[in-house]
């Protein structure tokens, strides 16, 4: 067991996925949530909606931190002046998806504030044979690990990262940067979606995780409140724990 040994509250280790349609939605669903979730991610399907930027002057009013999910991709001087965009914006983390170069121009445009560039790893959504009809010539947690030392060396904060591959990032990394792992399903008997690579909370806290991202299991349970507040006593068990 290799628990995160960052002073981070436990209530906010869990991130909760804020992917609805509309932003009057998602000031529904959190207004229901309430004191339940304190740290929300909210990505590309908001932005889509309109709003976006309103909506996490909102969620900073409620007391609530944020995470920018767009995972930026382009050329690096555009990504660097798309993060450099966010500053002075309520903005906890931000994630770019790409090679060196691109990592480095996010990580230099967020520096001296208080935004984290995030770099993706493999997506949750990927396993192994998705990969090799990438081309990549390798398994997963090779893969993984390679981004996550790239990652460092440019001067990102933390990693996307499943917690199937948490344990081998803190081994090989120690404490030297965050790991965010979504694809988080609470019990193992789960409905089929389109995350491959899962793990259960305590799982990935067990692994080496510093935050988790939950979201379908919290948004489409009966009692969302319910169900988020039994992710967080979930959490406060493992930290106390250890």
């Amino acid at each position: 067991m290799t628990l995160s040994t960052k002073p981070i509250p436990s209530a906010e280790r869990l991130i909760f996925a804020l992917d609805v349609q509309t932003a009057d939605e998602a000031k529904a669903l959190v207004t229901q949530l309430g004191d339940a979730v304190q740290f929300y991610k909210i990505g590309l399907e908001l932005f889509m909606a309109g709003g976006y930027f309103e909506l996490l002057d909102w969620l900073a009013s409620q007391g609530k931190k944020t995470f920018v999910d767009l995972k930026f991709f382009d050329v690096p001087e555009t990504v660097k002046r798309a993060v450099a965009a966010l500053k002075g914006r309520p903005v906890e983390f931000c994630t770019v998806h790409g090679n060196q170069s691109i990592m480095e121009a996010a990580a230099e445009a967020a520096a001296g504030s208080s935004i984290k560039v995030l770099a993706v790893t493999v997506l949750t959504s990927l396993d192994q044979g998705d990969l090799a009809d990438l081309g990549f010539a390798c398994n997963t947690a090779d893969l993984v690990l390679s981004r996550a030392k790239r990652a460092l060396s440019t001067g990102c904060a933390g990693v996307i990262s499943s917690g199937l591959e948490a344990a081998r990032l803190r081994d090989s990394l120690g404490e030297k940067l965050l790991i965010i792992s979504p694809g988080i399903r609470p019990v193992e008997n789960r409905p089929a979606d389109d995350q491959k690579r899962i793990v259960t909370p305590t799982a990935a806290f067990e692994a080496g995780a510093d935050y988790i991202v939950v979201g379908r299991p919290i948004r489409n349970a009966p009692d969302p409140r319910a169900a988020a507040q039994a992710i967080q006593r979930e959490i406060a068990a493992v930290f106390a724990a250890k």
